[in-house]
């Protein structure tokens, strides 16, 4: 499924996306299917799956363990691209990882793995969008989006540029520094998101980065935001209960279902 055709599908349900991360391969190679199938259960509208790179260097301690884990269990863009095709659920797929990974295996073997295990869109937080005309042809010639992130400090003129190439939804940061739970929203969503909408812009826009609450999802949707991107709190979760798989799944499920709670708009 396209990204574009479920944030379109949810705005006609007058909902905004409630988007997840996880580490595919956390906290065994054979849980993730599992795990996503969870959080679909609870009510995610899109799954993010990272593939692990050994210096992640936009990921907190909590995804950097959760990497961690995942390589040792042995887990490579081989083993990545073969579990997810096993992930047959019918929502966006998009994978996160870093651009060392995308460019040793290749560009267009890397984006064309992508297509055949039924990714949607490609992230790459350490590709700035001055550098990424390589990548976004291989994207285009796959029918794949390549995500663009946009920063509190991301000036005009970036913006302009991200926006003219962006496809599939915008990735706010809401703050400036790494992933991880936050107990209070950053102030600076509310600015970004007015410098962003003064564009005009025909993407949808999600915010991520310190999202954990369903306070949280519902402040950014009614702010104007169209997504809520979650990804420390789940993988807190599965961390959490590493020794017990089926506690770890219930608690995923029900904790996507109070996020997604959050996403109604008014």
């Amino acid at each position: 499924m396209r990204i574009e055709e479920k944030f379109m599908e949810l705005k006609e349900r007058k909902e905004g996306a409630l988007i997840g991360f996880i580490t595919v391969g956390d906290p065994e190679l054979e849980s993730t299917v599992d795990i996503v199938g969870s959080l679909i259960e609870g009510g995610i509208d899109i799954i993010e799956l990272g593939l692990p790179f050994s210096d992640p260097i936009a990921d907190g301690v909590v995804i950097q363990r959760a990497s961690e884990r995942s390589l040792r269990n042995g887990m490579n863009p081989d083993l990545y691209f073969k579990i997810v095709k096993k992930i047959k659920y019918e929502i966006p797929k998009i994978c996160l990882t870093y651009y060392n990974l995308v460019l040793q295996r290749g560009l267009e073997k890397f984006v064309k793995d992508c297509r055949n295990s039924g990714i949607s869109g490609i992230i790459v937080p350490d590709l700035p969008i001055e550098e990424s005309e390589a990548l976004l042809r291989a994207c285009r010639d796959y029918n794949l989006d390549l995500i663009f992130l946009v920063a509190p400090t991301t000036t005009e003129e970036r913006l302009k540029k991200i926006l003219k190439e962006a496809t599939g939804f915008l990735y706010v940061v809401s703050l400036l520094g790494v992933t991880g739970v936050r107990e209070n929203l950053s102030t600076k969503i509310k600015p970004t998101l007015m410098r962003i909408n003064k564009f005009n812009p025909k993407i949808p826009i999600a915010v991520g980065f310190g999202i954990s609450k369903p306070e949280h999802v519902r402040n950014v949707i009614r702010i104007g935001a169209d997504g809520a991107i979650v990804g420390s709190a789940f993988v807190r979760i599965i961390e959490e209960y590493l020794n017990n798989r089926e506690k770890m799944l219930h608690r995923l499920e029900k904790f996507a279902m109070e996020l997604k709670k959050g996403t109604t708009m008014t």
